[in-house]
């Protein structure tokens, strides 16, 4: 049973959603202003390709011989796998967002994510609702569809480790279309929230617009938090935990790291055959490409792509992500880097005590 109908701050329109071009909500870097979100975003293009031999650090407990076992004959047993990347991926075994008292999923039907990504989330809004108990809940908006893949009008989303994030607002009062949203965002449970992001759970990067970050960055430091760690998260470049893209001028986007749900798709992709309905690739539509050209350079057939992707005709979008079976090995599945979850940034200084909003 779904929660009653939330009040009219949970009717905050993500701008983006409703009116960003497919694949815009994370565009590539065009200017100066601009810099770092085309890297940050395009997940698959600026990895470096990965090892197959690399070390397994996360999934260890098993050896190859029980993975391929269990990838036969017992997949659910494995838990959630991330295949690929965040912008070119998909999942297997998704674990649902559940719905709670410290946040409520906006569209339960895409709160699906690797398993890593969910508690992660929690652990978040948990530690935000136990410092703001009379706040109103935070709000989840998309992480993405059971299966991954594509999510419209998502460039990223495909692999379970992204989700978006609704402001808090003073007042819980939803802003106009046109709103300065600066302006209108209540920073205390907002910062709130990004000091949880960043020292209680594995977050690769948090992309929000540079206006709502100036904001953030000095009610922190004005609250007395350490200089350090505030400036290790926003200042830096590439380096910095928070960075600044484009249409996110109403929401936080969150890539976590899943790291035994991204080494368990590693590992599984030379296995991909062994399960037929699972031997699929993600292709990315290339100018002037047919499901023809596609189904000829992939060894598949132009009826499993269009049964595989819901496709009733055979018009494709450029930038379009379609799944791809396979009739053999992969050997053109891209293969993402081992993964390597870096240390939690924590202050050096405890956190002052900061009072509640309101």
């Amino acid at each position: 049973m779904q929660p009653p109908r939330a009040p009219a701050f949970f009717d905050d329109p993500v701008g983006s959603y409703a009116g960003a071009p497919d694949d815009e909500e994370e565009p590539e870097a065009s200017s100066a202003d601009d810099e770092g979100t085309g890297s940050v975003d395009a997940e698959s293009e600026s990895a470096e390709p990965g090892n197959a031999t690399s070390a397994f650090q996360y999934s260890a407990d098993l050896s190859d011989a029980e993975l391929q076992r269990l990838w036969k004959e017992d997949l659910a047993s494995l838990g959630t796998i991330s295949v690929g990347f965040a912008d070119q991926g998909r999942l297997i075994n998704a674990t649902r967002m559940p719905q709670d008292e410290a946040w409520v999923c906006q569209r339960p039907e895409l709160a699906f994510g690797a398993r890593e990504t969910v508690d992660a989330l929690m652990a978040a809004f948990r530690a935000v609702h136990k410092q703001f108990p009379t706040s109103a809940p935070a709000r989840l908006n998309h992480i993405g569809g059971r299966e991954g893949g594509y999510l419209k009008p998502h460039r990223s989303h495909q692999s379970g480790r992204d989700a978006d994030i609704g402001f808090f607002y003073k007042g819980d009062l939803a802003p106009g279309p046109h709103a300065r949203r600066e302006k209108l965002i209540d920073p205390v449970r907002n910062w709130g929230l990004l000091r949880a992001l960043a020292t209680e759970t594995d977050v690769q990067v948090i992309l929000v617009d540079r206006g709502i970050q100036n904001v953030l960055r000095a009610y922190a430091i004005d609250a007395g938090e350490d200089r350090e760690f505030v400036d290790g998260l926003f200042l830096g470049g590439h380096k910095a935990l928070i960075q600044h893209a484009r249409h996110h001028k109403d929401h936080f986007h969150v890539r976590f790291y899943a790291p035994r749900s991204q080494e368990l798709g590693r590992r599984i992709q030379p296995l991909l055959a062994l399960r037929p309905e699972q031997n699929l690739m993600m292709h990315k539509v290339r100018r002037g490409e047919t499901l023809g050209h596609i189904a000829r350079a992939t060894g598949s057939t132009v009826a499993l792509i269009q049964k595989a992707n819901h496709l009733r005709g055979t018009f494709l979008r450029l930038g379009q992500q379609l799944r791809v079976p396979l009739r053999g090995p992969c050997t053109r599945c891209p293969l993402p880097p081992a993964v390597v979850v870096p240390p939690r940034r924590v202050p050096v200084m405890p956190a002052s005590v900061v009072a509640a909003s309101g």
